[in-house]
């Protein structure tokens, strides 16, 4: 991998500096587990057709929480069902991906004490350039001045599923980024688009639990 791996970077786009984040808790694990497997899926370690998932080889590819994804796929009972594989991924994803963020030096835990009420603990960015960096090919690819690669566009899709396009600043009309944001993954590969795809189903069934 060059660079951060997925999680890691639609972290870093879909977090404020200060640490709040973007999207909904929920959406945002969901986002996170889709991303480790695209980045399986783009390796080359996972295939996906129809809503179902297989192995094509276990080799790790060298990130903790991406790499995670391998032993559970290894003892699946669900028959492949990709779906069950980002809800049960989504419960722990974001914890490991702002620890291997903390790892990186990307993100530092910090305590304050607000008007003498408890004290707040947040993993705020240390540097914008970790974002700038993490962004740099959605926008190009946004823009249309470079052609999206396989990490690029699934991305692209997942910032559009997310609806985090905040971090970009291309000075676009939200909904219209998202849509373009989405369709560049569509139009990239099947399996991407069908992940990505995953997600969004996923992500808009959690947001209404959330009001249920």
């Amino acid at each position: 991998m060059n660079g951060l791996p997925l999680p890691q970077e639609l972290y870093l786009i879909a977090h404020e500096q200060s640490g709040r984040p973007l999207a909904h808790p929920s959406s945002m694990a969901l986002g996170l587990a889709g991303a480790a497997l695209l980045e399986l899926v783009i390796g080359e370690r996972v295939t996906v057709s129809g809503g179902r998932g297989s192995l094509a080889d276990d080799t790790p590819l060298g990130d903790a929480v991406v790499d995670g994804f391998l032993p559970m796929i290894r003892q699946d009972r669900s028959g492949g069902d990709v779906r069950t594989w980002i809800k049960q991924a989504a419960g722990d994803v974001y914890r490991h991906t702002q620890a291997s963020l903390v790892t990186a030096g990307a993100l530092a835990q910090v305590t304050r004490r607000r008007m003498g009420l408890l004290s707040q603990t947040r993993h705020e960015i240390t540097d914008m350039a970790w974002v700038v960096r993490a962004c740099s090919g959605v926008r190009a690819a946004a823009e249309g001045r470079e052609p999206p690669d396989a990490r690029c566009a699934a991305l692209c899709g997942l910032v559009g599923v997310l609806e985090v396009d905040a971090a970009l600043y291309l000075g676009q009309p939200s909904g219209q980024l998202v849509v373009r944001l989405r369709a560049i993954a569509a139009e990239h590969s099947p399996m991407i688009k069908e992940v990505v795809g995953i997600v969004e189903t996923l992500t808009r069934e959690a947001a209404i639990a959330v009001y249920r």
